[in-house]
């Protein structure tokens, strides 16, 4: 560096001589050194000609001065004159100067006396030699003969340093000057402009000015370029650099002009010679056509300068922005490379497995591909320092040390990569060791497990177990762990703790494998050898097989946290197995070979959900890096549509939360199960929270689905499958999560058929119920999102319960005849939704497209709240119909599911949420009636009979009691809708968004159907009398008094009252024995008691509580419907 500033220094000293030199030659040349005058100065002077130089020449080549005939000569001033005599003086070349001017004075026109005046005035301010003084006298008589008489007598007042001599005619005067040296007005044929000459004089001049103007420009452009002091950046210096190269452009079009106008100068001197080869220049046009030329090679020895100094300061400044791209290149690859090996000294993991060593050197090869091209960058870079020591870098000791930094780092990644990749592949010799040992041993169990017992109690079964055994055991030399010490010094660099411990499993699993083998070969030789009698084999008793061979006790889960619940049942069943094991041994050989045979399946079914499992990790961790990173990186940005960017989310879904939840808790506990699957369903209890997150990407994938269509060909995609090396696009992997959740319920099913005599087998059920509905509630909250026309949230509706497709008829109260008679026979196709607080109409609408698109959505109608709902379980003439009615039956809905069991499985999802709300408004009232200081009265019920029989008098004093009880719910009718409304006053009717169509073609009312609530209040109300509707009821009493005398029902009885007849009976059948008969009402009346019809149930009966039976349920004389009591659905 110093040694580059002291050339630069040098190299600016040489430009500021050599610039000077031009400058003072320019001024040599014109003479400006000695009189600083320019013809530009005094150009209206010259332009009086009252004296030129013609460019004549005398015979020794003296100088012709002529002073043409001026009248007003002597009224020029003394200034002009001066500076006029002493231009001319000065342009005449210092050698012809020194000679001595000719001075040609024609005064023929003029005076005597103006010719005295004349000589006198220039001789006393003439400024240079004079060698002769030429006077052309005047013409006239008079004034010749006077002149030649004033001149003798004044021959001494004129004497002056050089001779005058006085000439009387043109033809004297050719004789002291050669006639090519004189002009015409003289007699000559020298060619002379006055105008051409001051021209070119002034063309000259300037152009000199412009030499040393240049060689001045150059000068102080030269010293800022040498004292710019240089960047530390690159754009900075490029920036320099363009700067200074656009001035030494400038520069560089300046001297060209100049160099142009001297040549144009000098073109036009020489024109003449030119246009005519026998053309000569006089003296004074030989004397310019030197001064230009002079001048031109005084610009050219200007630009000469400057250029050699450019470049020398351009090869500076290039090799300082090299340097500043080397630094800058530098720096980045360094970040890079220190980047790269902090992600390969994250590559600590040897891996748990063949396959995850397998992905991990996938990965690592990946990382490897990738960081290719850094280290290519780092190692392009470093192979610079030669370009740079050849180039004479004024900076080489500096760079010369970074090369070798990167040369270093290189050389230790690359090193350390290839160290990792042995190890890896070292893991990957020692896993595919165990995995031989593992298979070998799950191999030799299975062929335990598949001997026949009874078989082998022959003399040849047993030589031909005991031969399949010995052949098992031959394949052991290259598949199972010889010396456990040997395998711990081999691979010593990379045992861990985990793959330790895993080691010694293998290596137990290994050798408990082998004590089995040596123990059935010792009973097979045994059985082998030559019997003295024939053994008749005997099947084990049936009290040998032990029903639950994992008898430890049950854990507690609420008090136990999950680590130390699955610890602790590992620990019983340890226990457990220890003491079933000597239990098979002491009972016989059968069971332990069945119990053999289920181990070996559910340890097949356990090693296929981990390996499963693994293999889904793995995946979704492929689909983050390969595509969800990618949509990330800068360097791919420019392939992923506008449209696509920032859409990650929806593309993906919480895949990302999908991949920690499996990577971080659920496969690292699953394989802390690994030697104990039949415990696997507390693994999935214990995070069965976490499962919920899969119906929120469930959620997504219509739109995700969507979005994928749309760019499916995106050369993004394309790019991103090149680089991992899919076989399939990136769709198929995005359906991995929706496959993997429905998998767990087979492996569950798998799992629970090979354990239900095991400890664990209530946990496995427990967790394929939980999977199970896990997997329900996806699917429905799949339809659920796909409603449309819901003005309010779904979500203030409670969880969604059920789901599906129904035939639904109206048969409401109020309607017009004919829409009424077309209910019976249009159904309208509705989709039912049921939560917890409404049950939701839809219309189910199906879409055109293609996967998800074609999923169909459904059209909001209507909705009914749960808490004014009830139902009718059984609707005559069709097992898959049943009622749901609003408001007390004003609005009823017969449903016909698909199958008779789709049917069950609603009512009793309804009827568990009416008996929630019932038990909870019936909670709030126990509430309010301790809060009472002091119970109501009850009102005695109006009776219209004077003399009451024994019977009625008891139901009345019942019915007083269910009043009462009745009485205390009151306090609920805030959370449900009252039962019965105030006279002239209708239900508030839910909202309905019915096509015109469907309102003409689906909708009418039935017969008005009674409600028991209504029919109740008018019997209380009216005769003190209960009135009885058909239905379901569960006799109190015995009975053996009918009409008909094979017409009996016992206590517990469950009958059904079917119609009423004349004379107050009614016909009724008894339900547990299948009679039928006539029994009177007010019998009727004693047997039922308190029973209640469990024909219709309604949260509603938490309103009112006027009735004398309970409101909680209605019974429908119109439908001929048969119910189960309310008693039996609270049992």
């Amino acid at each position: 560096m110093r040694c580059w500033l002291k050339i630069e220094e040098m190299a600016l000293e040489e430009l500021m001589q050599r610039l000077n030199a031009v400058s003072q030659c320019a001024d040599e040349i014109m003479h400006q050194d000695i009189i600083p005058l320019y013809a530009a100065d005094i150009q209206d002077q010259l332009k009086k000609q009252f004296a030129y130089l013609s460019g004549g020449r005398g015979g020794d080549g003296c100088p012709v001065i002529t002073f043409p005939d001026y009248p007003a000569f002597s009224e020029i001033p003394e200034k002009e004159f001066q500076n006029v005599l002493t231009y001319l003086t000065s342009i005449p070349s210092l050698r012809d100067a020194g000679i001595g001017f000719i001075l040609v004075i024609d005064r023929r026109q003029d005076k005597w006396t103006s010719v005295k005046a004349s000589i006198l005035r220039i001789a006393a301010s003439f400024p240079g030699n004079l060698q002769l003084v030429l006077v052309l006298r005047p013409t006239g008589f008079f004034h010749r003969a006077l002149s030649d008489i004033a001149f003798r007598f004044n021959k001494d007042e004129l004497k002056m340093k050089v001779p005058i001599i006085m000439l009387g005619s043109v033809s004297e005067l050719q004789g002291y000057i050669d006639k090519t040296q004189l002009t015409e007005d003289l007699g000559g044929t020298l060619d002379y402009c006055h105008n051409r000459w001051l021209s070119r004089r002034t063309a000259i001049e300037g152009f000199a000015q412009k030499v040393k103007q240049t060689a001045q420009i150059l000068q102080s452009f030269g010293t800022e370029l040498a004292e710019t002091e240089l960047p530390n950046d690159v754009q900075s210096t490029s920036s320099l650099l363009a700067t200074h190269t656009e001035k030494k452009d400038k520069m560089k079009e300046d001297i060209r002009v100049a160099v142009e106008q001297g040549d144009d100068i000098l073109g036009s001197i020489t024109k003449p010679v030119t246009e005519n080869p026998d053309y000569k220049l006089n003296q004074d046009q030989l004397d310019n056509q030197t001064t230009v030329e002079r001048l031109l090679a005084q610009l050219h020895e200007t630009e000469t300068a400057f250029d050699e100094f450019w470049m020398k300061h351009q090869q500076k400044l290039e090799q300082c922005l090299r340097l500043r791209n080397f630094e800058q290149n530098f720096r980045e690859v360094k970040a890079a490379l220190d980047i790269v090996s902090e992600r390969l000294s994250a590559f600590t993991d040897v891996g748990n497995s063949r396959s995850h060593v397998e992905h991990i050197l996938k990965d690592l090869a990946n990382f490897k591909e990738k960081s290719d091209e850094t280290v290519t960058k780092a190692k392009m870079l470093a192979s610079e320092r030669d370009a740079f020591i050849q180039s004479n870098h004024y900076a080489v000791d500096s760079i010369i040390p970074k090369c070798s930094e990167l040369h270093h780092l290189c050389d230790a990644f690359t090193t350390e990569i290839e160290r990792r990749r042995k190890l890896l592949n070292k893991s990957l010799e020692l896993h595919d060791l165990l995995e031989k040992s593992m298979k070998w041993c799950d191999e030799g169990i299975y062929l335990l497990a598949s001997q026949p017992v009874d078989k082998c109690q022959s003399q040849d079964g047993a030589e031909s177990a005991l031969q399949e055994i010995e052949k098992f055991l031959d394949t052991g030399a290259g598949n199972k762990i010889k010396e456990l010490n040997k395998i711990y010094e081999e691979y010593a660099h990379i045992l861990n703790e985990d793959l330790k411990d895993h080691v010694q499993k293998v290596f137990q699993k290994q050798e408990s494998m082998e004590e089995m083998f040596q123990k059935r070969q010792v009973s097979l030789k045994k059985l082998a050898a030559k019997q003295t009698r024939p053994v008749q084999p005997v099947a084990p008793r049936p009290e040998a097989f032990v029903k639950s061979p994992c008898t430890s006790p049950g854990l507690q889960r609420e008090n136990v946290s999950n680590s130390e619940s699955s610890a602790l049942r590992r620990v019983n069943y340890r226990k457990a197995k220890s003491e079933t094991t000597e239990l098979h041994q002491s009972r016989g050989g059968s069971t332990m070979d069945d119990e053999e045979n289920l181990a070996v399946l559910r340890q097949h079914v356990m090693n296929e959900l981990i390996e499963t499992e693994r293999a889904y990790v793995e995946e979704l961790l492929c689909v983050l890096e390969g595509y969800a990173a990618e949509m990330d990186n800068p360097l791919m940005a420019h392939l992923i549509p506008p449209e696509l960017q920032n859409k990650k989310d929806i593309l993906f879904g919480n895949m990302e939360e999908i991949y920690h939840f499996h990577n971080r808790i659920f496969l690292r506990e699953l394989e802390t199960y690994v030697e104990y699957p039949e415990l696997v369903g507390r693994c999935f209890l214990d995070q069965m929270e976490d499962f919920q997150i899969y119906e929120k990407y469930c959620q997504n994938k219509p739109r995700s689905e969507s979005l994928w269509r749309q760019f499916s060909d995106s050369v993004f995609f394309q790019e991103c499958q090149r680089k991992l090396d899919h076989k399939l696009s990136l769709d198929s992997y995005l359906l991995k999560p929706v496959q993997r959740i429905t998998k767990y319920q087979l492996l569950l099913k798998e799992m629970l058929k090979y354990s239900k005599n095991c400890e664990g087998a209530e946990d496995l059920q427990e967790a394929l119920t939980s999977i199970l509905g896990i997997l329900k509630a996806v699917n429905d909250s799949m339809h659920q999102i796909a409603i449309t026309g819901y003005d309010g949230n779904l979500n203030e509706l409670g969880k969604l319960l059920m789901q599906g497709s129904f035939n639904v008829w109206t048969d409401h109260k109020k309607g017009h005849t004919k829409v009424k008679d077309l209910a019976r026979f249009k159904p309208m196709q509705r989709h039912l939704f049921l939560h917890e607080k409404a049950v939701l109409f839809c219309k189910k609408r199906e879409e055109n497209g293609e996967g998800y698109e074609k999923a169909p959505s459904y059209s909001y109608k209507h909705s009914l709240n749960m808490a004014a709902v009830g139902i009718t379980e059984n609707v005559k003439g069709d097992a898959k119909k049943f009622e749901i009615w609003y408001n007390a039956r004003e609005e009823v809905y017969i449903v016909q599911a698909p199958t008779p069991e789709v049917k069950a499985t609603w009512v009793n999802e309804i009827r568990k949420v009416l008996t929630s709300q019932l038990q909870a408004c019936r909670e709030a009232s126990q509430h309010r009636t301790l809060e009472q200081t002091q119970s109501l009265p009850l009102p005695l019920p109006a009776s219209s009979c004077a003399s009451p029989s024994r019977n009625h008098i008891r139901n009345t004093k019942k019915m007083e009691e269910k009043k009462a009880d009745l009485t205390s719910l009151e306090g609920c009718g805030a959370t449900v809708a009252p039962k019965y409304p105030e006279k002239g006053k209708g239900w508030a009717k839910p909202s309905h968004s019915l096509d015109a169509s469907e309102e003409n073609d689906g909708w009418s009312s039935a017969e008005e159907a009674l409600n028991s609530s209504d029919a109740e209040e008018e019997g209380a109300g009216g005769a003190g009398e209960i009135k009885l509707t058909p239905g379901k009821y569960t006799v109190v009493t015995d009975y053996d008094k009918g009409v008909s005398e094979e017409f009996t029902v016992k206590s517990g009885d469950l009958v059904q009252l079917i119609r009423e007849g004349e004379d107050g009976l009614w016909f009724v059948k008894n339900l547990s024995s299948g009679r039928e008969g006539w029994i009177p009402a007010s019998n009727l009346l004693m047997l039922i008691g308190n029973s209640k019809s469990a024909q219709s149930l309604s949260s509603s009966e938490s309103g009112t509580a006027s009735s004398n039976l309970s409101t909680s349920s209605s019974c429908s004389d119109s439908c001929n419907v048969s119910s189960t009591s309310f008693s039996d659905i609270k049992g």
